[in-house]
């Protein structure tokens, strides 16, 4: 990707857990981040519960050095249901946090896992104070953190009113927030306003395109003004990661192709188009 663009390009690896609810690819985290490194991508952010052998630092290492790529970040994706972190939850976090302190400047990035939108105000509440705790944690280890919202019906974090409710409540002195601008179009909500609206918080971004038929779709087939995003990112001197998130339906049979696909178009369409 251009080296003269004060940002990189990095991908998840969500493409690949969305075959068989994460059981198509499970422990292929090494084949990923050699699909992601030929697509052209400079970084790469795994799900910590889904790193199989390369949890362990010593290997993670070894293998994006083989590759020439770094860890841009970690999703760190639990329930969190309760008034507090659970026993479960709060172990799991650490050893996120322990594993991201190997790789300085790869962000602890935060994202509730959906299971409904009952008792929303007090969930809301209680999901505040457990990303601003384990940010806190995390932060006085010297993990940068980034809050990821999300838009699947059984999210509490996916509408206008949700994200003033939740980005304003988060502790900026210890984590950011991540715009996914698929999640945030699929909330009914335009990507840019959103963006320009919590400017300050941003510290980290992901991309997916939306075309509503019936949510995501193959990057740049779709409604979401990924020029026009990276385009105001680039203006306002954005230095950190933008990780390509893709939630195609393509990606149920072929998630290499997909991630391959998506390298081909930030660097032959996107990127020659910003001014």
């Amino acid at each position: 990707m251009s080296a003269s663009l004060p940002f990189r390009f990095g991908s998840e690896v969500y493409t690949w857990f969305m075959s068989g609810n994460g059981t198509t690819h499970q422990g292929r985290l090494g084949h990923m981040i050699e699909i992601i490194s030929k697509a052209g991508f400079t970084g790469i952010q795994p799900i910590f519960t889904w790193m199989g052998d390369l949890v362990n630092p010593d290997l993670l290492e070894a293998k994006l050095k083989e590759q020439g790529i770094e860890l841009a970040a970690v999703a760190l994706a639990l329930e969190w249901n309760g008034n507090g972190e659970s026993e479960d939850e709060r172990r799991i976090a650490d050893n996120a946090i322990a594993l991201l302190q190997r790789f300085p400047g790869a962000v602890l990035n935060t994202v509730q896992i959906p299971t409904g939108r009952h008792d929303l105000a007090a969930r809301q509440k209680s999901l505040v104070n457990i990303v601003n705790t384990v940010s806190a944690r995390a932060n006085a280890l010297g993990v940068p953190c980034s809050f990821h919202p999300n838009s699947p019906h059984s999210s509490i974090i996916r509408t206008e009113e949700d994200y003033k409710i939740v980005l304003e409540s988060l502790d900026a002195t210890v984590t950011g927030w991540t715009p996914d601008v698929g999640h945030i179009i699929n909330g009914d909500m335009d990507p840019l306003a959103k963006m320009k609206e919590y400017a300050p918080l941003i510290n980290h971004v992901h991309y997916k395109d939306w075309d509503g038929n019936p949510e995501f779709t193959l990057m740049g087939r779709g409604k979401v003004d990924l020029l026009g995003v990276t385009q105001w990112l680039k203006d306002i001197n954005y230095s950190g990661w933008i990780i390509c998130e893709d939630e195609g339906e393509e990606a149920l049979d072929d998630p290499d192709f997909v991630t391959l696909h998506d390298g081909r178009w930030i660097l032959n369409d996107l990127i020659p188009n910003l001014k």
